[in-house]
């Protein structure tokens, strides 16, 4: 069993939050162990607590698709949440639920090593971004030591108001070439860089 692996069992059993109380099936997250992309979203909704993995309601189906557009499937990628465990009739997660699951982020991201990691939702935004809103920010990549962040609005927003859909379109059309320019320049020097002074960009 790898690193990770053991990690995901260990998260299927986490007693840390309230959430643990009632969900049916923790989600650690899914996809490549070695993927240069992972897409971080906010907390399982209901099919999600049902089967165990990420992403896989309606607005799984759309991340998909978006995936599809740059020559990607969900497999190349990996996929999980701030929150592993579903909150209670799809409520916003809470901080304590929040800083409770923030070691497994942390692990996930130190095992995978992604070169870009893609914030869906102004949850996971705030892993690079705080104090200011997703509207003010999607779609502008920010290099936070050796990752690159780029926050964009999540699926599911698309569902429910369609005008979030090509925001959300034109922002993971970047993804190729922000992938592409990481690969030419390696990993820079480390520190936070702002997305206007990220010249491979």
């Amino acid at each position: 069993m790898s690193e990770l692996e053991a990690l995901h069992e260990q998260i299927r059993v986490c007693p840390l939050c309230r959430l643990s109380e009632s969900r049916k099936h923790a989600v650690p997250g899914d996809g490549s162990p070695n993927a240069a992309i992972m897409l971080v979203g906010e907390a399982p909704g209901f099919h999600e607590n049902e089967q165990g993995r990420p992403f896989v309601g309606a607005a799984g189906r759309f991340l998909e698709q978006l995936l599809a557009s740059i020559n990607l499937s969900r497999d190349q990628v990996f996929i999980t949440n701030i929150v592993k465990c579903r909150p209670p009739d799809n409520r916003d997660p809470r901080q304590d639920e929040i800083e409770a699951c923030s070691g497994y982020l942390e692990r996930q991201i130190e095992l995978v090593a992604p070169k870009l990691i893609v914030t869906l939702g102004r949850f996971s935004m705030q892993l690079a971004y705080q104090g200011v809103t997703i509207s003010k920010v999607h779609g502008q990549p920010k290099r936070v030591d050796d990752i690159v962040y780029l926050p964009m609005f999540h699926p599911a927003a698309a569902l429910h108001q369609s005008r979030y859909r090509s925001l959300i379109e034109q922002d993971f059309a970047k993804i190729p070439e922000i992938l592409s320019g990481l690969q030419s320049v390696g990993n820079g020097s480390g520190g936070e860089t702002p997305p206007e002074q990220l010249s491979l960009f």
